[in-house]
């Protein structure tokens, strides 16, 4: 295999238009192997770069392609629709050349060839022409492809079968509309009965198909939920390849997250405990769209939310939190643990005694954080902290929180301590009145307003006792004391 750079290459002649005049006439030879041999050359060197991609446009050699595709044998069919999808995956610019110069009909006809491997090739061309943008994908609905693509998912060729379902899913991801053509094609029935078929490859394309439909509308979601998915589809969280666990988690995801009753469903059907073992068993991004469902469901709410807490979701998102190194990961657990915790006190002590506060609290000071983290891990600790009155997890917050964060701290002090004795004692022995007294609050502001709420649960002397100067004071009065003589 030769190698060359982008640009340049030393064995083709005046570089890409160079080698495109040398093939163009191969196109057109008599002999049909001498035609296909060009065809795959050709498709080889616009799969490599998409500058050579371009030279295949302008050497003015898709019309060529596109009269032999409608022609030829399926050898040749087959190299054409290849030179096709090679042009075609680079940007939506060269796609829109296939477009322009009419191939869509025509690959549409080859999707009703005799051989599967026809059917096979355009299937992957037209997926990679609908994948970049929804005019793109709106054209190659137009062309009449997803009843066809339809059917060739239930053809008996795996390879096909994958094939159309990722041409389905690339079709859908763009609009509702388009999602919705897919739908009323009865793609929803075949793809939900392709859930269990052993091949990984064909389950990631049917799972990715089922989730790109299901992530637009709530109407939608419900389409692909009364295809009984459920429970079905929780086997494929268990599976042995990574991206069948990704995309399995990623569409019940884009279905917890429309209303409280789809969520509701998927915790009937044992989905959050499913989800939740799914995120202990892997690592890094397979991870992200279980934690994500885990939030979504749990932000519905209260008793959602409680469904993530009794199946164990906090301590696995905790986990997360900690362990993995990826930002984005992180943020995810952070803004999930928030939801979770934003409730009631039962729910935010929940997140509280597993220890997470502190850590969003470095992640959220940390220079190091993305912006992302730092904004997700602050609003997760403001969530949390407005409703945790379980104190000694948010004592340390007393020493170590920023101004922003130790006013909400010491706001749910104020609210806690009027009304427990024992917590009043406690707060006194384990240094934290002291600490209040040396605060400096603004007067007037809400923080001096908490600090008096904070003092008014004890007799004057303490709060004397505890401020700061207190013992300079004494001091001085020792000084100043003339003990009495006899």
């Amino acid at each position: 295999m030769h190698s060359f750079t982008k640009d340049q290459s030393p064995w083709i002649p005046n570089g890409p238009a160079g080698v495109m005049s040398l093939l163009r006439p191969l196109l057109l030879d008599v002999v049909p192997t001498i035609q296909q041999t060009a065809a795959l050359a050709l498709g080889r060197l616009a799969n490599y770069n998409d500058d050579l991609a371009e030279a295949v446009v302008k050497g003015d050699i898709l019309p060529q392609l596109v009269y032999s595709l409608a022609e030829q044998n399926r050898f040749y069919k087959k190299a054409a629709a290849f030179v096709l999808r090679a042009v075609g995956k680079h940007s939506p610019q060269l796609a829109q050349a296939i477009v322009d110069c009419g191939a869509l009909d025509t690959l549409v006809i080859c999707l009703e060839d005799f051989d599967p491997g026809v059917k096979e090739a355009a299937a992957w061309a037209l997926g990679y022409i609908a994948r970049h943008n929804a005019e793109l994908s709106q054209a190659v609905v137009d062309a009449g492809a997803v009843p066809l693509l339809v059917l060739c998912i239930q053809e008996p060729e795996i390879a096909l079968k994958r094939i159309a379902a990722s041409a389905l899913s690339d079709i859908s991801k763009h609009s509702p509309e388009l999602a919705q053509t897919v739908v009323d094609a009865g793609a929803i029935a075949h793809l939900a009965q392709m859930i269990l078929n052993p091949d990984s490859k064909l389950k990631r394309q049917v799972l990715s198909a089922l989730s790109q439909i299901a992530k637009h509308s709530v109407d939608l979601a419900e389409m692909v939920v009364e295809a009984e998915i459920f429970p079905v589809v929780l086997t494929c969280l268990k599976d042995k390849d990574e991206y069948v666990k990704k995309n399995a988690s990623t569409l019940i995801r884009e279905i917890a997250k429309h209303t409280p009753e789809l969520s509701q469903l998927i915790v009937n059907a044992g989905g959050v405990a499913a989800v939740i073992d799914c995120i202990g068993s892997c690592k890094g991004n397979i991870r992200l769209p279980g934690i994500m469902m885990l939030g979504y469901v749990a932000a519905h709410s209260e008793n959602l939310a409680m469904a993530v807490i009794i199946s164990k979701g906090v301590p696995q998102l905790s986990v997360c939190l900690s362990e993995e190194p990826e930002d984005h990961i992180k943020a995810a657990a952070a803004w999930a643990l928030g939801q979770i915790g934003r409730h009631s006190p039962e729910h935010a002590r929940a997140v509280a005694v597993t220890n997470t506060l502190p850590v969003l609290l470095s992640l959220y000071m940390s220079t190091e954080s993305s912006e992302d983290l730092q904004v997700k891990s602050k609003k997760a600790i403001k969530n949390i902290l407005q409703k945790c009155t379980y104190l000694p997890a948010l004592e340390p917050f007393l020493y170590d929180a920023p101004p922003n964060i130790l006013k909400h701290v010491v706001g749910q002090f104020s609210k806690v301590l009027p009304h427990d004795s024992k917590a009043r004692r406690l707060f006194v022995t384990s240094g934290g009145l002291k600490k209040v007294q040396e605060i400096k609050a603004e007067p007037g502001s809400l923080l001096q307003e908490y600090i008096n709420s904070i003092n008014n649960c004890y007799p004057e002397e303490i709060v004397r006792y505890y401020s700061p100067g207190y013992s300079d004071t004494l001091l001085q009065r020792v000084d100043s004391y003339q003990p009495l003589t006899n």
